[in-house]
């Protein structure tokens, strides 16, 4: 004789063995997913704080996938039928205590199962009727859903593509007339190269001396433009540098003065550390007057 099942329930399966939890705990999750639709138990796994929601997640995964491939149902017409977890395995281990003594651990195990059901047409009109009601439209699968995506994005690459190669002959097509057009209207006058030739003789002796006569603007390489220029200039700050300043030979020089006299006319100043040293050694040498003074009247 051979034995038949006479529990066996109705639906598309998927089972974990041996996973390394309690069953108590992973029947608190599945008691919130059970006779929900796949969508909604998708997003209350997704939301749940319990480690062991991810495994569920995935048994409730493999599920919807078996349905798909080997029944041909979609994902939108699955709900959860029947949701339980058994014990397994429990592994024994034992922790040492006090006066010799050990105590008991166990380790314990269970096994996962999840059994999707199929919703009857008129449930499936049902709940579109109340998803329409919310606003929320028809269910689609995530296939459908990524392969929709995927086809609106290679849609929207080949218009910009087709935009770009437009634009690229439309530029090309404008540079050649405004080529073509130059060439035309170029023609040789050498009065003209002359008067710009002075236009621009008159605009580099006018920019050689930024700040009047003693002033210059730095060669290409900041360096000075002769021997005479020892004082580097800020624009920005409005601060000059002499051979003696200690930020002397870290200062790039915006413009050269000859001497600290131009500097200052054309509106410069000392840093505030050599201002400082000035006015001192100027109120020592105004002391050493004075001591002159009075030993000379003596």
């Amino acid at each position: 004789m051979t034995a038949t099942k006479t529990n066996e329930r109705p639906g598309t399966r998927a089972q974990v063995k041996y996973v390394r939890s309690s069953a108590y705990k992973v029947r608190e999750v599945l008691n919130l997913i059970r006779t929900k639709s796949f969508a909604e138990a998708t997003d209350i796994l997704m939301f749940s704080e319990r480690r062991i929601s991810d495994t569920v997640q995935k048994c409730l995964n493999s599920a919807a996938a078996n349905a798909e491939n080997n029944d041909n149902i979609p994902s939108e017409e699955l709900f959860v039928s029947a949701c339980y977890a058994d014990e397994g395995p429990t592994l024994k281990r034992w922790r040492p205590r006090a006066r010799g003594r050990a105590t008991r651990i166990r380790k314990r195990t269970c096994h996962i199962t999840i059994i999707l059901g199929r919703y009857t047409p008129e449930e499936l009109d049902a709940i579109r009727e109340q998803a329409q009601l919310k606003g929320s439209g028809n269910q689609e699968s995530a296939s459908e859903s990524r392969r929709r995506r995927v086809e609106k994005s290679k849609e929207i690459k080949d218009e910009e593509t087709i935009e770009d190669t437009e634009n690229l002959e439309d530029s090309i097509a404008e540079e050649d007339e405004v080529n073509v057009e130059e060439s035309i209207e170029e023609t040789p006058d050498v009065e003209s190269s002359e008067e710009n030739s002075d236009i621009e003789s008159t605009e580099i002796d006018s920019g050689s001396e930024p700040f009047g006569p003693g002033s210059a603007e730095p060669l290409e390489d900041g360096s000075a433009p002769g021997p005479e220029y020892v004082i580097k200039g800020k624009k920005a700050k409005k601060i000059y540098h002499p051979e003696e300043s200690s930020f002397y030979g870290r200062t790039k020089a915006d413009v050269w003065f000859t001497t600290s006299e131009v500097a200052e006319s054309a509106g410069f100043r000392l840093p505030n550390s050599m201002q400082k040293e000035s006015e001192k050694t100027i109120e020592e040498s105004e002391v050493k007057e004075n001591d002159n003074n009075d030993e000379g009247n003596e």
